[in-house]
């Protein structure tokens, strides 16, 4: 049986980046990830979690030797034994988007079996990597005290200075006491104006309550994604969100694209790929409140049709409302490996699809290659499922024409990719 690491101090030669903000590291014959690291450093590393096998986890409390583009941690949150929320707090910007592409380039070679060069643009708005986020939502502990998850870790850490936020979202929050267990929704909204709503903590089940594995995650899991009841607290808990000249009032608990530049250039994209003609037919998967139904809707015109769909009727109706005076977008509110498998959407010329960050799966990506669409605009938050799906499309005849990947999330490991796939 492998000897249990947890709380050794390693030292160790930092390697590659690894998908989730970590680099990979060996010792003794195991892989360790280890966080808060650069490619190329000496470091000591405690570990924080090991289940044994070929691999462990590890925090790096100690540089001995600095790789270029370390920083001081811009993040006080998210150090060693801190919270999950900035990944690269201790890296340039410079050294993020380096990071980030090398991990993209790595993930379509092993999954899709692709060599891309790849560059990750910042979006507008970005500044210096802070402040760029509009919407957080923040756990509350036993203590009802509201802050971040620890890393891997179901407490919470009552600390509101993380700097993807402006200041002002977390102003007076701290000073106030929160339902055990429930979660605070904070958006900061295009005309400046602050919502905070407090979700009620899930109800969890016998199950989710005592079973501390498998039955009791799941368990856990459901109750978290079932409808809760919301008291909003500030603001109307319909914030303002503009792209363009249009405008939707989108509820505060509901998606809408964290970075504030995103929403705007990720429809100018779209758009631009998409290319629809006069009166096509185009898929809107995974819609939301219809931002890319928007940017559609001028280009097929009063004779094409756009069909939306999404799961959650809360979008439905807010993006139904926001595009009421567009004849030609059919908002579908139903899962859309359902409508798929009933042949309910007619035939695409073009699909625009934009999957949670599980991505699209087989499920999706094979019924929606039979129907043969001209171009299919996919985007993707999750490098790994977007590489897996892109490989799925390549077995449906399809390949990656275009790849544009943007740092929406800096600070962290996260990335949005955004691909073009053709015949």
């Amino acid at each position: 049986m492998t000897e249990n690491w947890v709380g050794q101090t390693l030292e160790l030669s930092v390697g590659n980046p690894g998908h989730g903000g970590f680099c990979v590291a060996r010792h003794e014959g195991r892989v360790v990830f280890v966080r808060h690291t650069l490619p190329g450093e000496r470091v000591r590393a405690r570990v924080t979690e090991d289940r044994g096998g070929s691999f462990c986890r590890a925090d790096a409390v100690e540089i001995i030797e600095a790789a270029a583009g370390r920083v001081r941690a811009v993040c006080p949150v998210s150090g060693p034994g801190g919270a999950g929320c900035c990944d690269f707090s201790h890296v340039d910007r410079s050294g993020q988007l380096q990071l980030k592409a090398a991990v993209v380039a790595e993930q379509l070679r092993r999954i899709a079996h692709l060599d891309r060069d790849v560059e990750v643009e910042e979006l507008p708005g970005t500044g210096d990597g802070t402040r760029w986020r509009t919407r957080v939502r923040l756990a509350v502990g036993d203590d009802g005290r509201a802050g971040f998850h620890g890393y891997r870790a179901t407490e919470v850490i009552a600390d509101l200075r993380c700097p993807q936020m402006p200041a002002s979202a977390y102003t007076d929050l701290a000073d106030r006491t929160w339902q055990p267990g429930a979660e605070v929704q904070v958006v900061l909204d295009d005309d400046g104006n602050r919502h905070v709503v407090e979700i009620a903590p899930p109800r969890l089940s016998r199950t989710g309550r005592r079973d501390g594995g498998r039955r009791g995650a799941a368990a856990r899991r459901a109750a978290s994604a079932a409808r809760r009841a919301e008291s909003v607290v500030e603001g109307d808990g319909h914030p303002v969100q503009r792209v363009g000249e249009r405008q939707w009032l989108v509820a505060a608990t509901g998606f809408w694209q964290a970075h504030r530049g995103a929403a705007t250039r990720y429809a100018d994209l779209v758009g631009e790929w998409a290319a629809p003609q006069p009166g096509a037919h185009v898929w809107d998967l995974y819609g939301g409140v219809g931002v890319f139904a928007a940017a559609l809707a001028g280009p097929v015109g009063q004779t094409g049709r756009i069909v939306s769909v999404e799961s959650s009727g809360q979008a439905v109706a807010d993006g139904g409302a926001a595009l009421a005076d567009l004849p030609q977008v059919d908002f579908r509110h139903g899962r859309v490996e359902r409508l798929l498998a009933e042949h309910a959407l007619g035939e695409p010329d073009v699909v625009v699809l934009d999957p949670p960050r599980s991505g699209a799966g087989r499920e999706v990506v094979e019924p929606l290659c039979a129907t043969g669409p001209e171009r299919i605009v996919h985007i993707g938050c999750d490098p790994a499922s977007f590489a897996r799906d892109v490989a799925l499309y390549a077995h449906g005849g399809y390949r990656l024409q275009e790849l544009r990947v943007f740092d929406a999330f800096p600070m962290t490991h996260h990335m949005e990719c955004v691909g073009l796939l053709t015949r």
